[in-house]
């Protein structure tokens, strides 16, 4: 299939006429929320009615894997809690005295004072109030109200954030094995703790060091690392690319963009390969790496071999999920497991500029006669209306689509994207040469049986 006969059909978040149904994202303040979440020893500070911080509490904890809150967040989080009041009169005294008590009773190694709405439309001064508190702890500030975007778009703003705030504007010394890994937004890329882990172990059998920003012990530090790093890698075809451009444009640091997370060995050795010759590692360190790990993970494929030729062979399937999940299972279904791709559906919210690259990895680069149909959605009703009279025995897909598979489209569903409630996701991972054995098992764990 072309890209001119691909579908593109996403509605503009921004058409103000245009009605979202339960979209697969929070709002700008749900991505920086948690970004601070999963970096350690970060404290969230709530500058926002107080309903903002705890509805965010549920998407992202129960949305996310059943995941909790962690040791700063939910109930626990700061929070200005604005009232009527304060948009007539603004809140930057609130706030004041919020970080000022926070401070005192906190122990945190960042304070990251997030803004919702309400301060945006009254105008309240948030830079100026948290540069009062600058000699006293590390403190950084979000451009993240609600209506400038999405949780994406959050998790770039936390990014920025960081890199103008809290980095030195000199560009120190590169460590040579040292790479930032961008691109995976924590919680709302389901499996993101896992694949940053695995990322970091498979790097490290070729001599690279993956400083990762989330989910590590290491939180303040890991984020202070940034500009010492040889090398950007960007894990997606658009998200964390302009954090990559920021970062070339402050400290001269080159990046590669990856437009998905490789499941499977084929993607990872790849993968591999492009990173090692940009920081250039060795073709034999590389060789002797992939090699190696590529025979374990076919020895284990071996012993899927029965259970995947009588239970569902060259099976159709479907795919609901954001873009860089959706790339990596639909090429490692296809291309390595034999499987047919009838239908993507990519939730999350690209650009029209990395479209077509997005369309190109799912259509020109899949090794298949069957070419899957591409469409660009978030609303959840089209999305169902989508997947109707279509012929797929799996959907991947998110909870939203549990039941409806079953019930509707009498297909076997497994959730791989937001939002996911029906199974906790702590440490999974379908990256990496490990990743396809562990998709396999949970898709077929769904039908496995006596036979």
């Amino acid at each position: 299939m072309s890209i001119e006969q691909t579908q593109i059909t996403q509605e503009s978040c921004n058409d103000t006429e245009s009605v979202i149904e339960a979209p697969r994202y929070s709002c700008s303040l749900g991505g920086a929320y948690a970004c601070v979440l999963e970096t350690t020893g970060a404290i969230p500070v709530f500058h926002s009615g107080g309903g903002c911080g705890f509805a965010q509490w549920w998407a992202l904890s129960l949305g996310a894997g059943e995941i909790g809150s962690g040791r700063t967040g939910g109930a626990n989080a700061l929070c200005s809690s604005l009232l009527e009041e304060h948009v007539v009169f603004g809140g930057e005294k609130k706030l004041r005295s919020l970080i000022k008590s926070g401070i005192e009773l906190m122990n945190g190694d960042l304070f990251v004072v997030i803004p919702g709405c309400i301060p945006a439309i009254v105008g309240d001064d948030v830079a100026s109030v948290v540069s009062e508190f600058k000699e006293q702890v590390p403190i950084i500030h979000t451009n993240t109200s609600g209506f400038v975007g999405n949780s994406y778009d959050g998790y770039e703003a936390y990014l920025i954030a960081v890199i103008e705030q809290l980095l030195p504007k000199i560009a120190p010394e590169k460590q040579n094995d040292l790479v930032n890994i961008f691109g995976i937004a924590p919680r709302q890329h389901v499996f993101w703790g896992g694949d940053l882990q695995e990322i970091k172990r498979t790097f490290e059998k070729v001599g690279i060091k993956a400083n990762i920003l989330f989910g590590e012990l290491e939180g303040l530090e890991n984020l202070k690392k940034i500009p010492y790093a040889t090398h950007n890698i960007v894990l997606s075809p658009w998200l964390g690319i302009k954090a990559a451009e920021k970062l070339k444009e402050l400290y001269g640091t080159e990046y590669t963009v990856f437009p998905f997370v490789p499941v499977g060995p084929k993607e990872t050795t790849r993968f591999l390969y492009q990173v090692g010759e940009k920081i250039g590692i060795s073709k034999e360190t590389l060789k002797s790496v992939t090699e190696t790990e590529e025979k374990k993970a076919y020895r284990l494929f071996e012993f899927l071999g029965d259970i995947l030729i009588l239970g569902m062979p060259s099976a159709y399937y479907a795919v609901v999920a954001d873009s860089n999940a959706a790339i990596g299972i639909t090429r490692y279904l296809t291309n390595e497991v034999g499987y047919l791709p009838e239908l993507v559906i990519i939730t999350d919210t690209p650009p029209d500029e990395s479209r077509k690259t997005i369309i190109k990895e799912l259509t020109e680069n899949i090794e298949s006669d069957i070419k899957p149909e591409v469409i660009f959605e978030v609303d959840s009703h089209k999305i169902r209306n989508l997947l109707k009279n279509r012929k797929f025995m799996f959907l991947l897909a998110s909870s939203m689509e549990r039941f409806l598979a079953a019930e509707e489209f009498h297909a076997i569903h497994l959730s791989v994207s937001y939002p996911t409630w029906d199974r906790l996701l702590l440490a999974r991972s379908y990256m990496g040469y490990r990743g396809g054995t562990a998709l396999i098992e949970d898709m077929v764990s769904k039908y496995a049986g006596p036979m």
